[in-house]
C-alpha cells in the first residue's frame, strides 16, 4: 500500500508515517513545513527508498494534482491543519484558509485522481479531526462524546475543523468519494511542538519558569498517546466502514491541574531541583482563555467493538515516557523555541498581548 499523508512532518502525521513504515507501507509526506512542522520528526525514514517528501500547500490545487499524478497513492490520510486553539483566537484567518479551504482543494484533487484512476474500490480518503468539534461536556463521567453527538464548536479552531468534517462527509455523499473520518481526544508524546501544554510544562520547569495553568486548572481532558492514535488511524484506514466516523480516545481523563502535578512529580523524581523544592511550586494560574471548554471525554466503544482497537499505553506510563523523551532530546526542541515566541502568552483575543 502507498499512503499519502498530509501534514506528515507534524506531531501526529509523523507518528503515522513512522508506524506505517514499520508495517512496510510506502509513504508520501505532503507538508508545507510551517512553524510547527519538522522534517526531522520522521527520522531515518527520510532516507528510505519507500518514503517520499513533497513540500506543498494543500491550498495549491495545481501542486496537489501534480503530487497525485506523480505518486499515485492507494489511499490518503489528511492531517494537515492549523491546530493550536490559542493561535486561532488571536488569528483565525489562517485556520479558515488551511483547515476549510485547504480541505476543499484536497477533496477536489483526490476526487479527480480517484475518478481518473477508474474509481478503485480500495481507495480511501481518511480525514483526521478532533473531539473539540463536539463542544463541551458536563462533569458527569457517564456523559461522553459519541459519534452521534451534535456538533457544537466553541473556538475558531474547532469551528474550522467542524467545517472540514462536514465537507468530507458531503463529498462522500454527493460524489461517492470513499471516505472515513476519525475524531480524537488530546494527543501527547514525543515530537510534540513546544507550545502545547505537556512539552511547555516540561520545558518551563527545566528553565525554572512559571508553569501556567488556565483558570483554576479544573478543565478536564482525555489524554491519548500519539503512538496509540497512529495505530488506531491506520486500523480505521484499512478496516473502517466507508462513510463511518470513529471516535478515538483512551478514557484517561485528568484535570489540567492533575496533569501538571503529575509531570512535576515525575520531574521531582527524575531531576530534582537544586533548591529541593517541588516543581509544583512553579505552578501559576493565569487568566482563562475565551470560550475554554470545561471537559472533553471520548467514548471509544465503536472502534473497540467494530475494529478491536485498544490503547496500549497507560497515562502513567505515557507521561513518564514523554517527560523522559523531552529530557533526553533537548537538541530537538531547543531550536524550536524561537519559532513560536517562547513563553509569550497567546489566546487573549486581543492581538499580540503578552
Amino acid at each position: 500500500m502507498k499512503l499519502l499523508v498530509t501534514g506528515g512532518a507534524g506531531f501526529i502525521g509523523s507518528a503515522v508515517i513512522r508506524a506505517a513504515h514499520a508495517r512496510g507501507c510506502e509513504t508520501v509526506n505532503l507538508d508545507l513545513l510551517t512553524y510547527a512542522a519538522n522534517h526531522a520528526n520522521v527520522g531515518d525514514i527520510s532516507s528510505s527508498p519507500t518514503y517520499a517528501f513533497e513540500q506543498a500547500d494543500i491550498r495549491d490545487r495545481k501542486r496537489l494534482d501534480q503530487i497525485f499524478a506523480t505518486h499515485q497513492p492507494d489511499c490518503l490520510m489528511h492531517l494537515a491543519a492549523e491546530s493550536h486553539v490559542d493561535r486561532s483566537i488571536d488569528g483565525p484567518a489562517d485556520f479558515m484558509e488551511t483547515n476549510i479551504l485547504g480541505t476543499f482543494h484536497l477533496l477536489e484533487a483526490a476526487r479527480e485522481y480517484w475518478e481518473i484512476s477508474g474509481r478503485p474500490s480500495g481507495f480511501r480518503f481518511h480525514h483526521v479531526s478532533t473531539d473539540e468539534v463536539y463542544g463541551s461536556l458536563p462533569a458527569d463521567p457517564a456523559v461522553k462524546f459519541r459519534e452521534e453527538t451534535r456538533y457544537d464548536p466553541r473556538s475558531p479552531y474547532s469551528a474550522s475543523k467542524a467545517s472540514s468534517d462536514h465537507l468530507v462527509r458531503a463529498w462522500g455523499q454527493t460524489y461517492g468519494l470513499p471516505i472515513v473520518l476519525t475524531n480524537c481526544s488530546n494527543n501527547y508524546g514525543p515530537f510534540q511542538f513546544p507550545e502545547k501544554l505537556i512539552p511547555l510544562i516540561v520545558i518551563n520547569a527545566l528553565a525554572e519558569e512559571a508553569l501556567p495553568i488556565y483558570g483554576d486548572g479544573s478543565n478536564i481532558r482525555d489524554w491519548l498517546h500519539v503512538e496509540d492514535h497512529a495505530d488506531a488511524l491506520l486500523l480505521v484506514l484499512e478496516r473502517g466502514e466507508l462513510g463511518r466516523t470513529y471516535n478515538i480516545g483512551s478514557e484517561s481523563e485528568l484535570t489540567n491541574l492533575e496533569l501538571v502535578e503529575s509531570i512535576c512529580s515525575i520531574l521531582d523524581r527524575t531531576l530534582p531541583r537544586e533548591s529541593s523544592q517541588s516543581y509544583s511550586d512553579l505552578i501559576t494560574f493565569v487568566t482563562d482563555r475565551p470560550g475554554h471548554d470545561a471537559r472533553y471525554a471520548i467514548d471509544p466503544t465503536r472502534i473497540r467493538t467494530e475494529l478491536g482497537w485498544q490503547p496500549s499505553i497507560s497515562i502513567e506510563e505515557g507521561l513518564q515516557q514523554t517527560v523522559h523523551w523531552y529530557l533526553e532530546n533537548e537538541d530537538w526542541w531547543r531550536p524550536l523555541l524561537s519559532g513560536y515566541g517562547g513563553s509569550r502568552r497567546l489566546g487573549l483575543a486581543r492581538g499580540n498581548a503578552t
